[in-house]
Formats: structure tokens, sequence, C-alpha cells
């Protein structure tokens, strides 16, 4: 079943993306720049760098709500280790968007910086 879904998935992408390709023509092709790829790509690597963390954060949550109503008397060691553990899941995701943000505001700069270094 899985490998099924990652299939159609796939397949729907590629269909998607090659509807674009196959039909630039002229100047729509030259509006097709750099900076528009890596926007699109930017895009989808923040939708794919948070799928991780999301689902990470409700596995916590489930397991530590879990085991306080298992265990109510151990609910603050409990809470206290899901806090740090949602606390660096997060740093994840953060670390994500800081690539992204770089992605999209300093790759358009590129060329000024490698006229500069040479």
């Amino acid at each position: 079943m899985k490998k099924t879904a990652v299939f159609l998935a796939t397949a729907l992408l590629v269909t998607l993306f090659s509807v674009a390709a196959f039909a630039a023509e002229g100047d729509v092709a030259a509006a097709l720049d750099t900076s528009s790829n890596i926007a699109i790509a930017a895009g989808i690597g923040m939708a794919i760098a948070i799928f991780g963390p999301g689902l990470a954060q409700g596995i916590a949550i489930y397991g530590s709500t879990t085991g306080i109503a298992r265990n109510p008397e151990a609910a603050g060691t409990i809470r206290v280790t899901m806090i740090i553990g949602l606390a660096l899941i997060e740093s994840l995701a953060i670390y994500a968007l800081v690539v992204e943000l770089l992605l999209l505001f300093a790759f358009p700069y590129s060329e000024q910086i490698t006229k500069v270094l040479g």
C-alpha cells in the first residue's frame, strides 16, 4: 500500500511539472528562469521539511499523553521531557526554514558574489 501511494504521488508530481516544461515556448520559456525554479524548489523543500517534524511532534504528544494517562504520578517528569523533545524537533523545522530563506534571498546575489570574488 505504501509503495503504491509513493508511486502515485511521484507520478502526479512528474505529470504536473512536465506539463509546464512541454508547454513553454518563446517568452514563457524566458520567464522560467533560475529565480522562479529556486522559488518552486524552496516551497517544495519547505513542505517536505515540515512534514517530518509535524509527524514527530504528533507522535511525541501521543506518547506523552498516553504515558501520563497510565501513570499520572509521573506527569511532571513526562511533561518536562516532552517539552524538551518538542523544542529539539522544532529546531529541525527552523533549520529547514533558514535553508529555504538562504535559497530565496542569497542565491539571487550569487552572480554579484562571484564577480567580486573573481
